[in-house]
């Protein structure tokens, strides 16, 4: 048996790498341990978030899948920070956990040139350090010409309650540690993270009216630019808020000990942005309450999702901390929380494009690499099945850059920076954040999907349509100019904006903060359609911003461009500081703007380097 590409798992990233490598047209092979947990979400029922819902949007922009999943399968949708500024807005579904895993799986099966099988990879198949297929645990081959390895938090897994550790995945399942061996034995640093998930309540066992409810936003929202199947506002379910009180923090404080994490029995980094509820009254013991939030996780089941509550506390303690809570005096634990550790490699052991540097050919993608998240693994997942598929194209490699998108934030920082803890992606970590909004993922990223083979005719003939819309919209602004006649200078104050003197275009007229371009409709008129306009107010107001921003940008590319080629040995580099040489040499850098990106590497090194490199003749 043969294939072009071997995906091996089954999660976010896995289902993304192999229906990208199908649709690229390249013969594909799916390797799951279990069928049943395609696409499945053992932790928050949700999708998006602050950064993470920009990355969702960008999976759709490229071609992917997960906002289309997303949107046939939610709960409810929520824009997030409306009241600020686009940088940081992002959207937020509930999904269907059920529903989204049984959609996602009837597309991979429904998708031609993509097969699925049930079971584990024990081992790769390899020639002078190329790899050529895989070995299953029943003993059979199956050659590839690439593989990519998304194995989630399965690598070699481990549960925790309490002291009682568990061989065994998320739900309970069969784990091997083979596979995490061998790439240990072919050269790679393995790392051993944790993570972790809280306890799913009966929603029928909880006080409701004791919560203040949370619903989504009242306006129709979809992830995906094709907007097929968004679940309107007037079906959402709500969620719900509460908090943890000084009861809650005592019963956490006596029974510490008792907790994996500070009882001495996990080996693995959990994550930052991420911590337990033990760990949050540990870190924080300033703050009277933490904030959590009850979250439907399907329509097939009566449960909510305690987020926030992440714990690996014995159940017995986890009875009294549940009940400790408003509205929960009387809840029944349907399934308990607990921690997972597993293994991951070195990030810093891939190259951009995914594929490792230790053997050629494989690629990695997801919690493999120390990414936390859903999102992040998907996107990662969709880059892995673009690059393999390129590479076996002989076609150049889809390196996103850090001002194109969040997805080549995320893989910049994996590759250059490493991680020492489960990375979470953040707006934080994107310098130009007002350039990677929710609302223009397509405009930067769809020609790119489209050059691969991954937006349809369809797809892109409507983004063609939304592109001349913004265009013909922004020349009316432009030409558009009132004068200060009684009439116009009236209606600038009944909107709260100072009256002119002289003529103004409807262009900067709507710079001031105060404008909105509905509120302009008497001297233009504009599509019904809220995210062209949306976007045209966007680009105008922030203009300054924006081209600031792109100058930065311009900069950084200037350093992009500049090649660094394989063969430099960074300790025959004189005058470049002892760590710096380390840093370089173990990172290899592919250019100079990633060399000035690495920790220790500072930019009096970046100077040295750029001069020698210019000696040799490298740029």
């Amino acid at each position: 048996m043969e294939y072009e590409i071997i995906v091996v798992g089954g999660g976010h990233a896995g289902c993304e790498a192999a229906l990208a490598s199908a649709r690229m047209g390249h013969k594909t092979l799916l390797v799951t341990s279990n069928v049943k947990n395609i696409a499945d979400m053992p932790c928050n029922p949700s999708i998006g978030g602050p950064a993470k819902g920009i990355v969702v949007r960008e999976i759709d922009a490229l071609g992917g899948e997960m906002a289309k999943n997303t949107d046939k399968s939610s709960l409810q949708m929520k824009m997030l920070n409306i009241k600020k500024g686009p940088a940081v807005q992002a959207m937020r579904a509930q999904v269907d956990k059920e529903l989204y895993k049984k959609e996602m799986l009837k597309t991979l099966k429904s998708t031609t040139n993509l097969d699925i099988l049930e079971s584990f990879v024990d081992d790769l198949l390899l020639e002078d350090k190329k790899v050529v297929g895989v070995l299953l645990e029943n003993g059979n081959t199956i050659l590839s010409k690439a593989v990519i390895l998304t194995t989630g938090t399965y690598l070699k897994s481990v549960i925790l309650t309490g002291s009682n550790k568990t061989t065994a995945g998320p739900h309970g399942e069969k784990t091997r540690p083979n596979l995490s061996e061998n790439l240990k034995k072919y050269g790679f640093t393995i790392k051993r993270l944790k993570t972790g998930t809280p306890p799913r309540l009966e929603k029928a066992s909880i006080d409701l009216t004791k919560l203040q409810q949370e619903p989504g936003s009242q306006e129709d929202i979809a992830f995906s630019y094709d907007n097929n199947g968004a679940l309107a506002y007037k079906y959402q379910l709500p969620c719900y808020l509460i908090y943890t009180n000084q009861h809650t923090h005592d019963i956490i404080k006596k029974h510490l000990n008792e907790s994996s994490m500070y009882g001495g029995y996990v080996e693995g980094v959990g994550p930052r942005y991420c911590p337990s509820i033990e760990d949050k009254v540990v870190r924080f013991s300033d703050k009277e309450r933490h904030q959590l939030f009850l979250e439907p996780e399907s329509l097939a089941y009566d449960d909510l999702y305690l987020q926030g509550f992440s714990t690996s506390m014995p159940h017995y303690v986890q009875e009294e901390m549940v009940h400790s809570l408003e509205g929960l005096e009387t809840a029944r634990i349907l399934k308990y929380a607990y921690a997972i550790e597993y293994d991951a490699i070195d990030s810093k052991q891939i190259l951009p494009t995914l594929e490792t540097k230790v053997l050629t050919n494989l690629y990695t993608a997801g919690q493999i690499n120390g990414t936390s998240g859903y999102e992040e693994a998907a996107g990662q997942g969709l880059m892995a099945g673009i690059n393999a598929s390129l590479k076996l194209e002989n076609k150049p490699p889809l390196i996103l850059k850090r001002n194109e998108a969040y997805i080549g934030v995320l893989i910049d920082d994996l590759v250059t920076k490493g991680v020492k803890d489960p990375y979470r992606l953040l707006t934080s970590r994107a310098e130009y954040r007002l350039l990677l909004r929710n609302d223009n993922a397509d405009l930067r990223l769809s020609e790119y999907g489209r050059k691969i083979g991954l937006i349809s005719d369809d797809s892109y003939k409507k983004f063609e349509d939304k592109k001349k819309m913004i265009d013909d919209i922004t020349k009316d602004l432009q030409n558009t100019k009132i004068t200060p006649t009684e009439e116009v200078n009236n209606f600038l104050t009944s909107i709260h904006t100072t009256i002119i003197k002289d003529g103004i275009t409807l262009y900067d007229l709507l710079k001031r903060p105060e404008v909105k371009l509905k509120s302009l409709v008497q001297f233009l008129s504009f599509p019904d359609n809220k995210e062209v306009l949306d976007e045209v107010e966007i680009s105008i107001k922030y203009e300054g911003y924006i081209n600031k921003e792109l100058k930065e940008a311009k900069k950084m590319l200037a350093l992009e461009s500049k090649q660094i080629p394989s063969d430099i040995n960074y300790y025959d580099i004189p005058n470049i500081a002892s760590e710096a040489k380390q840093k370089l040499q173990e990172i290899k850098p592919l250019t100079l703007g990633q060399a000035s990106r690495i920790s220790g590497v500072n930019p009096a090194d970046i100077a040295v380097l750029s001069v020698y490199l210019k000696k040799r003749g490298a740029f």
